[in-house]
Protein backbone atom coordinates (compact mmCIF):
# COMPACT_ATOMS: atom_id res chain seq x y z
CA UNK A 1 0.00 0.00 0.00
CA UNK A 2 1.39 3.36 -0.84
CA UNK A 3 1.95 5.94 2.05
CA UNK A 4 0.19 9.18 2.96
CA UNK A 5 2.52 11.90 2.33
CA UNK A 6 1.73 14.84 4.20
CA UNK A 7 2.70 18.89 4.96
CA UNK A 8 1.90 20.19 7.91
CA UNK A 9 1.27 23.90 7.45
CA UNK A 10 0.93 26.15 10.53
CA UNK A 11 2.28 29.75 11.98
CA UNK A 12 2.88 28.54 15.09
CA UNK A 13 5.89 25.88 16.05
CA UNK A 14 3.94 24.56 18.91
CA UNK A 15 1.40 23.66 16.45
CA UNK A 16 3.80 22.49 13.85
CA UNK A 17 4.81 19.85 16.57
CA UNK A 18 1.78 19.10 17.53
CA UNK A 19 0.36 17.89 14.46
CA UNK A 20 3.31 16.74 13.13
CA UNK A 21 4.11 14.28 16.00
CA UNK A 22 0.32 12.79 16.21
CA UNK A 23 0.84 12.43 12.08
CA UNK A 24 4.24 10.72 12.41
CA UNK A 25 2.58 8.28 15.37
CA UNK A 26 0.22 6.89 12.11
CA UNK A 27 1.20 3.91 10.47
CA UNK A 28 1.48 4.59 6.95
CA UNK A 29 1.53 8.39 7.39
CA UNK A 30 4.72 10.00 6.72
CA UNK A 31 5.46 14.03 7.39
CA UNK A 32 7.41 15.33 4.17
CA UNK A 33 7.59 18.88 4.93
CA UNK A 34 6.64 21.71 7.09
CA UNK A 35 5.84 25.09 6.26
CA UNK A 36 4.58 28.48 8.49
CA UNK A 37 2.79 30.47 5.73
CA UNK A 38 1.15 30.07 2.93
CA UNK A 39 3.58 30.81 -0.07
CA UNK A 40 5.80 28.51 1.39
CA UNK A 41 3.15 26.22 2.19
CA UNK A 42 2.90 26.74 -1.91
CA UNK A 43 6.59 25.78 -2.58
CA UNK A 44 6.50 22.64 -0.82
CA UNK A 45 3.51 21.33 -1.98
CA UNK A 46 5.15 21.59 -5.57
CA UNK A 47 7.95 19.81 -4.27
CA UNK A 48 6.76 17.11 -2.54
CA UNK A 49 3.63 16.33 -4.32
CA UNK A 50 1.68 15.46 -0.76
CA UNK A 51 -1.61 13.60 -0.30
CA UNK A 52 -2.81 15.47 2.27
CA UNK A 53 -2.18 19.08 3.76
CA UNK A 54 -3.25 19.94 7.76
CA UNK A 55 -3.80 24.00 6.82
CA UNK A 56 -4.05 26.69 9.28
CA UNK A 57 -6.52 28.96 8.59
CA UNK A 58 -4.95 32.40 9.90
CA UNK A 59 -1.57 32.83 8.99
CA UNK A 60 0.74 35.90 7.78
CA UNK A 61 1.72 36.23 4.29
CA UNK A 62 -1.20 33.78 2.74
CA UNK A 63 -3.86 32.63 4.68
CA UNK A 64 -5.34 29.13 4.73
CA UNK A 65 -8.77 30.35 2.37
CA UNK A 66 -6.09 32.06 -0.19
CA UNK A 67 -4.38 28.54 -0.56
CA UNK A 68 -7.44 26.66 -0.79
CA UNK A 69 -8.32 28.98 -4.18
CA UNK A 70 -4.40 28.52 -5.54
CA UNK A 71 -5.02 24.81 -4.82
CA UNK A 72 -7.83 24.97 -7.00
CA UNK A 73 -5.59 25.64 -9.84
CA UNK A 74 -3.78 22.51 -9.56
CA UNK A 75 -4.65 19.31 -11.78
CA UNK A 76 -4.48 16.87 -8.86
CA UNK A 77 -4.62 19.40 -5.45
CA UNK A 78 -3.67 17.12 -2.30
CA UNK A 79 -6.55 16.96 0.63
CA UNK A 80 -7.01 19.29 2.98
CA UNK A 81 -7.66 18.94 6.72
CA UNK A 82 -7.71 22.70 8.50
CA UNK A 83 -6.69 23.91 11.79
CA UNK A 84 -9.53 26.03 12.73
CA UNK A 85 -9.31 28.25 16.14
CA UNK A 86 -12.60 28.49 18.69
CA UNK A 87 -13.05 31.93 17.92
CA UNK A 88 -16.17 33.47 15.83
CA UNK A 89 -13.75 34.31 13.47
CA UNK A 90 -11.67 31.47 12.84
CA UNK A 91 -15.59 29.59 12.44
CA UNK A 92 -16.66 31.42 9.97
CA UNK A 93 -13.48 31.18 7.88
CA UNK A 94 -13.47 27.39 8.49
CA UNK A 95 -17.15 26.78 6.99
CA UNK A 96 -15.79 28.91 3.73
CA UNK A 97 -12.67 26.47 3.43
CA UNK A 98 -15.53 23.58 3.64
CA UNK A 99 -17.40 24.99 1.39
CA UNK A 100 -14.42 25.46 -1.20
CA UNK A 101 -13.43 22.09 -0.96
CA UNK A 102 -11.28 21.25 2.56
CA UNK A 103 -11.85 17.55 3.55
CA UNK A 104 -12.90 18.43 7.34
CA UNK A 105 -11.28 20.31 9.60
CA UNK A 106 -9.53 20.04 13.67
CA UNK A 107 -10.63 22.63 16.05
CA UNK A 108 -7.50 23.96 18.34
CA UNK A 109 -7.30 23.53 21.97
CA UNK A 110 -7.51 27.01 23.09
CA UNK A 111 -6.13 25.77 26.64
CA UNK A 112 -4.57 22.79 28.24
CA UNK A 113 -0.59 21.64 28.33
CA UNK A 114 1.36 20.64 25.43
CA UNK A 115 -0.14 16.75 26.01
CA UNK A 116 -3.26 17.78 26.80
CA UNK A 117 -4.09 19.49 23.46
CA UNK A 118 -1.45 16.49 21.81
CA UNK A 119 -4.27 14.06 22.90
CA UNK A 120 -7.06 16.32 21.62
CA UNK A 121 -5.22 16.72 18.39
CA UNK A 122 -4.78 13.14 17.85
CA UNK A 123 -8.70 12.09 18.99
CA UNK A 124 -9.63 14.59 16.23
CA UNK A 125 -7.27 14.52 13.39
CA UNK A 126 -6.40 10.35 13.66
CA UNK A 127 -9.86 9.67 12.30
CA UNK A 128 -10.14 11.86 9.82
CA UNK A 129 -6.81 10.54 8.73
CA UNK A 130 -7.50 6.90 8.72
CA UNK A 131 -10.71 7.49 6.35
CA UNK A 132 -8.27 9.19 3.59
CA UNK A 133 -5.78 6.04 4.35
CA UNK A 134 -8.80 3.95 3.51
CA UNK A 135 -9.71 5.66 0.48
CA UNK A 136 -6.11 5.42 -1.10
CA UNK A 137 -6.16 2.29 -0.21
CA UNK A 138 -9.15 1.69 -2.35
CA UNK A 139 -7.76 3.70 -4.97
CA UNK A 140 -4.21 1.75 -4.53
CA UNK A 141 -5.99 -1.50 -4.59
CA UNK A 142 -7.84 -0.84 -7.89
CA UNK A 143 -5.37 0.37 -10.05
CA UNK A 144 -3.46 -2.93 -9.07
CA UNK A 145 -6.55 -4.76 -10.16
CA UNK A 146 -6.94 -3.04 -13.51
CA UNK A 147 -3.15 -3.26 -14.15
CA UNK A 148 -3.10 -6.98 -13.72
CA UNK A 149 -6.27 -7.66 -15.99
CA UNK A 150 -5.12 -8.95 -19.48
CA UNK A 151 -6.01 -6.44 -22.33
CA UNK A 152 -8.98 -6.90 -24.38
CA UNK A 153 -7.86 -8.26 -28.09
CA UNK A 154 -9.56 -5.98 -30.93
CA UNK A 155 -11.77 -8.41 -31.94
CA UNK A 156 -13.25 -9.04 -28.07
CA UNK A 157 -17.04 -7.36 -27.32
CA UNK A 158 -16.60 -4.45 -25.11
CA UNK A 159 -17.54 -5.54 -21.00
CA UNK A 160 -20.55 -4.58 -19.80
CA UNK A 161 -20.75 -1.82 -17.33
CA UNK A 162 -22.27 -2.47 -14.47
CA UNK A 163 -24.46 0.20 -12.79
CA UNK A 164 -25.56 0.12 -9.06
CA UNK A 165 -29.69 -0.55 -9.52
CA UNK A 166 -32.04 2.72 -8.39
CA UNK A 167 -34.51 1.73 -5.62
CA UNK A 168 -37.57 2.30 -6.76
CA UNK A 169 -39.58 4.92 -5.33
CA UNK A 170 -42.46 3.54 -2.78
CA UNK A 171 -44.86 6.34 -2.33
CA UNK A 172 -46.72 7.84 1.12
CA UNK A 173 -50.53 7.49 1.58
CA UNK A 174 -49.58 10.99 2.50
CA UNK A 175 -47.32 13.46 1.95
CA UNK A 176 -43.97 14.68 3.82
CA UNK A 177 -44.53 17.38 6.69
CA UNK A 178 -41.18 17.13 7.48
CA UNK A 179 -37.62 16.60 6.14
CA UNK A 180 -34.90 15.05 8.23
CA UNK A 181 -30.98 15.22 7.38
CA UNK A 182 -27.87 13.68 8.43
CA UNK A 183 -24.46 14.53 7.55
CA UNK A 184 -21.09 15.15 8.43
CA UNK A 185 -17.42 15.14 6.46
CA UNK A 186 -18.01 16.52 3.45
CA UNK A 187 -21.14 18.10 4.85
CA UNK A 188 -20.79 21.91 4.23
CA UNK A 189 -19.28 21.76 0.95
CA UNK A 190 -22.78 19.51 0.10
CA UNK A 191 -25.02 21.43 1.71
CA UNK A 192 -23.81 24.83 -0.26
CA UNK A 193 -24.88 23.11 -2.94
CA UNK A 194 -27.97 21.56 -2.11
CA UNK A 195 -29.71 23.86 0.09
CA UNK A 196 -29.62 26.07 -2.52
CA UNK A 197 -31.51 23.95 -5.25
CA UNK A 198 -34.52 23.95 -3.01
CA UNK A 199 -37.56 26.40 -4.00
CA UNK A 200 -38.49 29.64 -2.54
CA UNK A 201 -42.09 28.13 -1.93
CA UNK A 202 -40.91 25.12 -0.20
CA UNK A 203 -43.28 24.99 2.79
CA UNK A 204 -41.68 22.08 4.76
CA UNK A 205 -39.59 22.70 7.82
CA UNK A 206 -36.19 20.98 7.42
CA UNK A 207 -34.03 19.63 10.33
CA UNK A 208 -30.44 19.18 9.86
CA UNK A 209 -27.72 17.11 12.12
CA UNK A 210 -23.96 18.29 10.56
CA UNK A 211 -21.51 16.93 12.67
CA UNK A 212 -19.75 19.73 14.56
CA UNK A 213 -18.46 21.07 17.50
CA UNK A 214 -20.14 24.67 19.19
CA UNK A 215 -20.11 27.94 17.36
CA UNK A 216 -19.06 26.73 13.58
CA UNK A 217 -22.86 25.18 13.30
CA UNK A 218 -24.06 28.81 13.56
CA UNK A 219 -21.83 29.79 10.86
CA UNK A 220 -22.78 27.39 8.47
CA UNK A 221 -26.08 28.09 9.28
CA UNK A 222 -25.78 31.85 8.19
CA UNK A 223 -23.67 31.15 5.28
CA UNK A 224 -26.41 28.99 4.06
CA UNK A 225 -28.92 30.97 4.77
CA UNK A 226 -27.15 34.45 2.62
CA UNK A 227 -26.98 31.94 -0.02
CA UNK A 228 -30.79 30.04 0.27
CA UNK A 229 -34.56 31.25 -0.81
CA UNK A 230 -35.76 29.48 2.42
CA UNK A 231 -34.51 30.75 6.41
CA UNK A 232 -31.74 29.11 7.50
CA UNK A 233 -31.18 29.49 11.27
CA UNK A 234 -28.94 27.47 14.38
CA UNK A 235 -31.67 25.82 16.27
CA UNK A 236 -32.56 26.99 19.62
CA UNK A 237 -34.28 25.22 22.40
CA UNK A 238 -38.56 26.14 22.25
CA UNK A 239 -37.81 26.71 18.19
CA UNK A 240 -41.53 25.98 16.72
CA UNK A 241 -41.02 23.95 13.51
CA UNK A 242 -42.51 26.28 10.74
CA UNK A 243 -42.67 25.59 6.99
CA UNK A 244 -39.91 26.21 5.10
CA UNK A 245 -37.69 26.82 7.71
CA UNK A 246 -34.10 25.33 8.18
CA UNK A 247 -32.95 24.01 11.53
CA UNK A 248 -29.34 23.10 11.94
CA UNK A 249 -28.90 21.26 15.35
CA UNK A 250 -26.08 23.21 17.81
CA UNK A 251 -22.91 21.81 18.29
CA UNK A 252 -22.09 19.70 21.20
CA UNK A 253 -25.92 19.86 21.81
CA UNK A 254 -28.77 17.03 21.23
CA UNK A 255 -31.72 18.24 19.44
CA UNK A 256 -34.89 16.20 19.07
CA UNK A 257 -38.72 17.35 18.39
CA UNK A 258 -41.50 17.29 21.33
CA UNK A 259 -45.09 18.51 21.06
CA UNK A 260 -46.36 21.82 21.69
CA UNK A 261 -48.39 23.30 24.80
CA UNK A 262 -51.33 22.16 22.23
CA UNK A 263 -50.56 19.27 21.72
CA UNK A 264 -50.87 19.64 18.11
CA UNK A 265 -47.85 21.62 16.80
CA UNK A 266 -44.40 20.69 17.21
CA UNK A 267 -41.03 22.40 18.74
CA UNK A 268 -37.19 21.86 19.36
CA UNK A 269 -36.26 20.50 22.24
CA UNK A 270 -32.50 20.85 22.31
CA UNK A 271 -30.44 18.93 25.37
CA UNK A 272 -27.17 17.58 27.12
CA UNK A 273 -28.09 13.77 26.64
CA UNK A 274 -24.80 11.89 26.15
CA UNK A 275 -23.44 11.22 23.17
CA UNK A 276 -24.31 8.79 20.52
CA UNK A 277 -22.51 6.88 18.58
CA UNK A 278 -19.68 9.39 19.82
CA UNK A 279 -21.63 12.10 18.44
CA UNK A 280 -23.37 15.18 19.42
CA UNK A 281 -25.47 16.45 17.79
CA UNK A 282 -26.05 13.23 16.39
CA UNK A 283 -28.53 12.00 13.60
CA UNK A 284 -29.97 9.44 15.33
CA UNK A 285 -31.18 11.32 18.42
CA UNK A 286 -32.84 13.55 15.94
CA UNK A 287 -34.23 10.70 13.33
CA UNK A 288 -36.16 8.94 16.64
CA UNK A 289 -38.12 11.78 17.42
CA UNK A 290 -39.22 12.39 13.92
CA UNK A 291 -40.37 8.86 13.40
CA UNK A 292 -42.77 9.38 16.84
CA UNK A 293 -43.83 13.19 15.99
CA UNK A 294 -44.07 12.58 12.02
CA UNK A 295 -45.65 8.27 11.55
CA UNK A 296 -46.02 7.93 7.67
CA UNK A 297 -45.22 11.53 7.41
CA UNK A 298 -41.58 12.28 7.19
CA UNK A 299 -38.66 12.01 4.59
CA UNK A 300 -35.18 11.05 5.71
CA UNK A 301 -32.01 12.18 4.14
CA UNK A 302 -28.61 10.35 4.49
CA UNK A 303 -25.65 11.81 3.29
CA UNK A 304 -21.57 12.03 2.92
CA UNK A 305 -19.74 11.59 6.34
CA UNK A 306 -17.45 9.13 8.34
CA UNK A 307 -19.33 6.44 10.74
CA UNK A 308 -22.98 5.27 10.65
CA UNK A 309 -24.68 7.71 12.62
CA UNK A 310 -28.27 7.92 11.60
CA UNK A 311 -29.01 4.44 10.28
CA UNK A 312 -30.65 3.21 13.30
CA UNK A 313 -32.46 6.36 13.59
CA UNK A 314 -32.93 5.96 9.62
CA UNK A 315 -34.80 2.05 9.62
CA UNK A 316 -36.74 3.37 12.94
CA UNK A 317 -38.56 5.95 10.49
CA UNK A 318 -38.95 3.73 7.58
CA UNK A 319 -40.45 0.86 9.65
CA UNK A 320 -42.62 4.08 10.51
CA UNK A 321 -43.74 5.07 7.22
CA UNK A 322 -41.31 7.67 5.80
CA UNK A 323 -39.02 7.74 2.65
CA UNK A 324 -35.46 7.61 2.73
CA UNK A 325 -33.12 9.02 0.28
CA UNK A 326 -29.56 8.35 0.24
CA UNK A 327 -26.50 9.96 -1.76
CA UNK A 328 -24.66 8.41 -3.81
CA UNK A 329 -20.89 6.79 -3.44
CA UNK A 330 -19.93 8.78 -6.41
CA UNK A 331 -20.77 12.45 -5.13
CA UNK A 332 -20.01 11.44 -1.34
CA UNK A 333 -16.58 12.78 0.13
CA UNK A 334 -16.73 9.88 2.60
CA UNK A 335 -19.14 6.70 1.96
CA UNK A 336 -19.66 6.23 5.37
CA UNK A 337 -23.32 7.30 6.42
CA UNK A 338 -25.50 6.35 3.42
CA UNK A 339 -23.82 2.46 3.08
CA UNK A 340 -25.34 0.61 5.71
CA UNK A 341 -28.94 2.13 4.92
CA UNK A 342 -28.45 1.24 1.15
CA UNK A 343 -26.93 -2.22 1.79
CA UNK A 344 -29.48 -2.67 4.15
CA UNK A 345 -32.41 -2.10 1.66
CA UNK A 346 -34.40 0.54 3.39
CA UNK A 347 -33.54 3.21 1.19
CA UNK A 348 -35.92 4.19 -1.97
CA UNK A 349 -33.77 6.60 -3.49
CA UNK A 350 -30.80 6.86 -4.22
CA UNK A 351 -29.50 9.74 -5.70
CA UNK A 352 -26.58 12.09 -6.76
CA UNK A 353 -25.77 15.43 -4.64
CA UNK A 354 -27.52 17.03 -7.53
CA UNK A 355 -30.86 15.69 -7.43
CA UNK A 356 -31.24 14.76 -3.84
CA UNK A 357 -33.08 18.48 -3.50
CA UNK A 358 -35.15 17.36 -6.67
CA UNK A 359 -35.74 14.00 -4.37
CA UNK A 360 -36.90 15.92 -1.59
CA UNK A 361 -39.34 17.90 -3.73
CA UNK A 362 -40.88 15.38 -4.54
CA UNK A 363 -41.60 13.65 -1.39
CA UNK A 364 -43.82 16.91 -0.76
CA UNK A 365 -45.51 17.82 -3.95
CA UNK A 366 -47.39 14.19 -4.92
Amino acid sequence: METLKVVVVDDTIVYRKIVGDVLKAIPGVEVVGTANNGKIALSKIAAFAPDLITLDIEMPEMNGIEVLQELHKLPSPPKVIMLSTLTQQGSEMTIRALELGAFDFVPKPDDGTMAENMLKVKQALEPIVNALKRQQATRFNLRSKLSSQVPLKKTDPKPAISKMPLVPRVHLKTKSEIIGIGISTGGPNALTRMIPMLPADFKTPILIVQHMPPMFTASLANSLNNKSKLEVKEAEDGDVILPGRVLIAPGGKQMKIVAGGDGISRKIKITDDPPENSCRPSVDYLFRSIAQHYVGRATGVIMTGMGSDGSKGLALMKKNGSQVIAQDEATCTVFGMPKEPIESGIVDVIAPLDKIADEIVKTVNF
